[in-house]
């Protein structure tokens, strides 16, 4: 059960780090796009759940599980959103709701339970961590919060959402390969250049670009009908 989990875990996160870094690449709105986009939903939420239940409950983590917890409902949500074509919202809303909000409840409880350790860390992770992706957790869980108070996005909005949640999840996959995974898997040469940063960097970068040009879009005039 353990080594499924672990090649799950492991395979599942490689195609979908492949398959997230085609879907930036592609034309958004294309055949290709949609259907890299498709890979990478299945192989992260593969990826996070099968990490999410080694670092719960098998080789219990409270940092593997913060990061793991919100990637699968970063994934999950912005796949609603791009699936979503109408301004509604629905019980899938207020499930991931009380989901990341249990996320930004457990970051703060280890967070200050890592601050007053006598080693100054939980699980071999500093408060700062806890309270950075609880931080980032309590944001989205903000966005949320409004997005059932309105009844749901539509247009340029609802593309931001879709955007602003995969890309983090790309962001936070790559994280776990590098630095995650930097001593098992890189030479301290390569290490000491800082190069395997480089995607993390292009990722962040590509996110915000797609922003600027969403932002753009919504404020063109619309044509009249």
């Amino acid at each position: 059960m353990v080594t499924a989990l672990v090649i799950l875990h492991v395979c599942s996160a490689a195609v979908g780090l492949m398959a997230g870094y085609m879907a930036m690449m592609l034309r958004k709105g294309s055949g290709l796009h949609g259907a890299a986009g498709t890979v990478f939903f299945v192989s992260i939420l593969s990826a996070s759940g099968a990490g999410g239940i080694l670092a719960g409950f098998i080789h219990p983590n409270a940092g593997n599980v913060i990061g793991s917890t919100l990637t699968f409902y970063l994934v999950a949500t912005a796949w609603m959103a791009a699936k979503r074509r109408e301004a509604k919202t629905g019980a899938f809303d207020v499930g991931a709701l009380l989901f990341v909000l249990a996320i930004v409840t457990a970051a703060a409880t280890w967070g200050f339970q890592a601050l007053n350790s006598p080693t100054g860390s939980k699980d071999g992770y500093p408060p700062a961590m806890f309270f950075i992706f609880g931080s980032i957790a309590l944001l989205f869980a903000s966005s949320d919060i409004r997005m059932i108070v309105r009844g749901g996005v539509l247009g340029a909005k609802r593309i931001a959402r879709h955007l602003w949640r995969m890309s983090f999840a790309l962001l936070f996959a790559q994280l776990s390969f590098y630095p995650g995974q930097a001593n098992r898997l890189f030479p301290k040469w390569l290490r000491e250049t800082n190069l395997p940063y480089v995607p993390a960097v292009l990722i962040a970068g590509a996110m915000l670009l797609a922003l600027y040009r969403v932002s753009i879009r919504k404020r063109l005039p619309q044509p009249a009908l």
